[in-house]
């Protein structure tokens, strides 16, 4: 069921729907010559709107006839699974677990064609030593085979080491910066520590910019 945040879907005509098509349209002709088929969103701080962002991208995606893949893995505070209103049993720590689940990821199917969600799963005690583990790397593989695109939620860069760790095994990192909300130094420091692991910055998208600046309205 489509909650409010999911703009792309309950207003598909929408301002802010259509500013998510373009970014998806950026996102993809700015890599032609280095393709992304694993992608991470992430903030440099809490708050700055990254989980709404990445669902409504991910639906763009979808929309636009690519098979994608929806994955949470803040695995300190997941929202996807509130985003979606699905079950957080079973998820991404069930594949680092279950032997089984790595060859049958427990994807949800969500009402929208080409999309598939894999939530966070029980919650670990310490997460940065699932995202920057083997099996991590063996569970993007597993995943990139089932689609075209795969999405990445993450905590914020500088929240803990997390993002870090997981952009460096993906193709490419999205930053959310937040109008009226994120500091320009966090932006700064979410950048440097980002360079720090070679992640590839593909670039930053602001949401909550006013409804006059159309091309740049997330809602």
């Amino acid at each position: 069921m489509a909650t409010q945040k999911l703009i792309t879907l309950i207003e598909p005509r929408s301002a802010a729907a259509e500013a998510y098509r373009a970014l998806r349209t950026n996102l993809m002709f700015s890599s032609i010559e280095k393709p992304i088929s694993t992608l991470l969103v992430s903030s440099p701080a809490e708050s700055e709107g990254k989980s709404t962002v990445l669902a409504n991208l991910a639906v763009t995606f979808a929309q636009g006839g690519h098979k994608t893949i929806l994955v949470d893995c803040d695995l300190r505070k997941p929202a996807q699974h509130d985003i979606w209103g699905i079950p957080n049993e079973r998820g991404l720590t069930t594949m680092m677990l279950e032997a089984t689940a790595l060859s049958t990821p427990p994807l949800v199917d969500v009402g929208v064609e080409n999309l598939q969600v894999l939530p966070s799963g029980p919650l670990p005690q310490v997460p940065a030593d699932i995202l920057g583990s083997q099996r991590m790397t063996e569970i993007i593989g597993v995943l990139k085979a089932r689609a075209s695109y795969v999405l990445f939620d993450s905590p914020p860069v500088l929240a803990v080491t997390d993002a870090a760790l997981l952009s460096a095994k993906l193709d490419g990192v999205l930053l959310v910066v937040r109008a009226g909300h994120t500091r320009r130094e966090h932006a700064v420091r979410a950048k440097e520590a980002l360079e720090r692991v070679h992640a590839r910055i593909i670039g930053a998208v602001l949401s909550n910019a006013p409804r006059e600046n159309a091309t740049g309205y997330y809602g």
